[in-house]
């Protein structure tokens, strides 16, 4: 930023002066009382007060991380603190499923859409080789333009992220973000879940940032991390059901002295159960596999994916799929008065989905809703060998299977019991069954030679309204069954919308003019505005644009300038508060709202206060032409 003369800061102020006078369509400048009571000329900030700049903070992902296992990140230095009665108000509103100062409600909705706001959030990120960091100084901007105060954790190990969720959900905050793939997704709800009833109802975000990132394009959320973050800021709060899955039985082959009789004597080995259901316990927010796409995952190298992405996947399918043939499987489902056995016989494959996409491509449960208390099976059959490998390439390649050999259940509570040497797998990552059993019966099971010969019976339950997540505001609900219409309860026609957003659509209507010398001095008040906001301003290319909840009016605007003396180009958030003078190109003033109506890849000219995170505290904003 160039030094402004004191020539030029006379002229400046001279310029405000003027220009604030004429458009509030006074004659006279405006005048405020003196310290004798007598009335002085208004002041207005200097542009060199207003412009400052400093660098952005760059994050890099280090090689081998080392100190603590928590980084904090302080991502809003202007964030609000909050009293504590106002802390205990905010708390007890969230008990009673409200997040926001106005929810919407009908009869029978089992969905509450409230828009989002949060003051403590913590960002959970799985580096991926440091991928996920190349962004991240973008992403801590655009949260901290919104006011939001963001502690930043780093999974360092396996199991990491579950625990930093855990503390995340014990310690009270509003939203937990998982920036990372389904996997990362999986971990952070298991994470909150497991809160050892401590858990406060906090709220699940996502950031995209994984191979498949299923649940983002479920949701219909951007799969660039920026437009997520902004996406995030203006999100709607829905509370959604889980899968989860427990294991009831082992059942090993019979091997004492009578059994053995037994055996030869109907050739029917005979077998025992050995444990009661299992303690451990997980959920899925999207799909569970059993069958070939579990071991496809389990053989799919994590290194492979960060360099190829889902092509890794197909090279593992390759390598996997001439050693995997049909097993038995029993499917029933668990009412009050027992377990009906819906469908046994030879499979490839089972899906449970809590969702509908699979792979983010094909919806292999097309009829399953997130909020309805069920979850939906689709098993895919043996059939005659050619029809068979026509199933199996369909579903690995990511196309729905014919529906002759795809048998398709719905209920609340499904038994599912399977040989033990099937691979199992959840929102995309692989499970071990080892992880379920006791020592007991992991010792038992390594004794027995073939894995196959064991049988376990996994239950899987719906877990009705288990989780308030983000979901974006323009999201359409395809997988809420009961609410209706536009996301917020309001008709979907733009103009309707636009309504509720202050200023959108509104015109700004210019004082009359006094007479003919008024009218001259207001345009070349406002050329003069023009010249010297497009001669010292920042010039941002803008990425996206949102309007942040709150009790204020704010706007956040993501984007790029260039360095004027280098062309570097640097990152900024623009931060657009109700004390910001926003104008046209032609100088003239025009609603906040008219923010909203900025497209991607336009220019705005912003002059404020750059911190070093990259924000611009706006003081005047100039929009394109629309």
């Amino acid at each position: 930023m160039s030094t402004i003369s004191s020539h030029q800061h006379f002229r400046w102020l001279n310029l405000l002066t003027r220009h604030l006078a004429t458009s509030a369509g006074n004659s006279a400048p405006v005048a405020q009382a003196g310290a004798n009571g007598q009335s002085k000329p208004y002041e207005a900030p200097t542009l060199a007060q207003a412009a400052q700049a400093s660098t952005i903070v760059q994050l890099e992902a280090p090689g081998q991380p080392v100190g603590p296992t928590m980084i904090q990140v302080e991502a809003a230095e202007l964030a609000t603190k909050t009293s504590s009665a106002e802390t205990q108000v905010a708390h007890e509103a969230l008990t009673k499923d409200t997040h926001m100062s106005v929810q919407e409600r009908s009869p029978g909705r089992s969905v509450v859409r409230n828009r989002m706001r949060c003051k403590k959030v913590r960002l959970i990120i799985n580096p991926r080789a440091g991928h996920n960091f190349t962004r991240i100084s973008e992403v801590l901007a655009v949260f901290s333009a919104a006011g939001w105060r963001t502690d930043m954790a780093v999974k360092l190990y396996g199991g990491h992220t579950m625990e930093l969720a855990t503390r995340t959900a014990e310690e009270g905050y509003d939203l937990v973000i998982a920036y990372g793939g389904d996997g990362t997704v999986n971990q952070v709800v298991n994470g909150v879940m497991a809160a050892n009833g401590k858990r406060q109802p906090g709220i699940v975000g996502v950031l995209p940032g994984g191979t498949a990132n299923q649940w983002v394009t479920e949701t219909s959320e951007p799969i660039d991390p920026v437009k997520a973050a902004l996406s995030l800021i203006d999100s709607d709060v829905g509370m959604v059901d889980l899968g989860r899955i427990q294991v009831q039985e082992l059942k090993f082959p019979n091997t004492n002295q009578e059994g053995q009789r037994q055996q030869k004597k109907d050739r029917k080995a005979q077998k025992r159960k050995v444990k009661q259901p299992s303690r451990v316990e997980n959920y899925f927010l999207l799909t569970a596999g059993l069958g070939i796409d579990a071991a496809v995952i389990s053989h799919t190298s994590k290194t492979m994916k960060q360099r190829v992405g889902r092509l890794a996947f197909d090279l593992a399918a390759a390598e996997v799929l001439p050693e995997k043939h049909a097993f038995p499987i029993e499917i029933a489902s668990i009412e009050a008065d027992g377990a009906t056995v819906l469908w046994s016989g030879e499979a490839f494959q089972v899906i449970l989905g809590n969702t509908r996409r699979y792979a983010d491509v094909v919806e292999m449960t097309p009829d399953a809703y997130i909020d309805d208390g069920k979850l939906d099976l689709c098993v895919i059959t043996e059939g005659n060998t050619l029809a068979t490998l026509e199933q199996i390439l369909s579903f690995l390649f990511r196309r729905r299977p014919d529906s002759n050999t795809c048998r398709n259940f719905q209920c609340a509570h499904f038994l599912i019991t399977v040989p033990a040497s099937i691979h199992l797998q959840l929102d995309g990552s692989s499970v071990q069954l080892d992880d379920y059993l006791s020592k007991a019966d992991r010792e038992a099971l390594q004794r027995v030679p073939d894995r196959a010969q064991v049988m376990v019976s996994y239950r899987f339950d719906a877990m009705p309204h288990a989780l308030w997540v983000a979901l974006p505001e323009t999201y359409d609900n395809t997988l809420f069954e009961h609410s209706r219409g536009d996301p917020r309860g309001r008709p979907g026609n733009n103009s309707q919308v636009d309504e509720q957003r202050p200023g959108v659509g509104a015109r700004f209507i210019a004082p009359e003019p006094h007479d003919g010398r008024h009218e001259e001095i207001q345009r070349e008040a406002s050329d003069d505005l023009v010249n010297t906001l497009l001669e010292n301003g920042y010039k941002v290319t803008i990425t996206g644009v949102v309007m942040a909840p709150g009790k204020r009016q704010r706007y956040v605007i993501a984007g790029h300038t260039a360095k004027r003396q280098t062309g570097e180009t640097k990152s900024v958030a623009i931060r657009i508060d109700e004390d910001a003078t926003v104008l046209s190109r032609t100088g003239e003033h025009v609603p906040h709202g008219d923010v909203l109506r900025v497209q991607g890849g336009a220019e705005v000219i912003v002059v404020g206060k750059k911190n070093k995170r990259g924000v611009i505290k706006a003081k005047y904003v100039m929009l394109p032409s629309f």
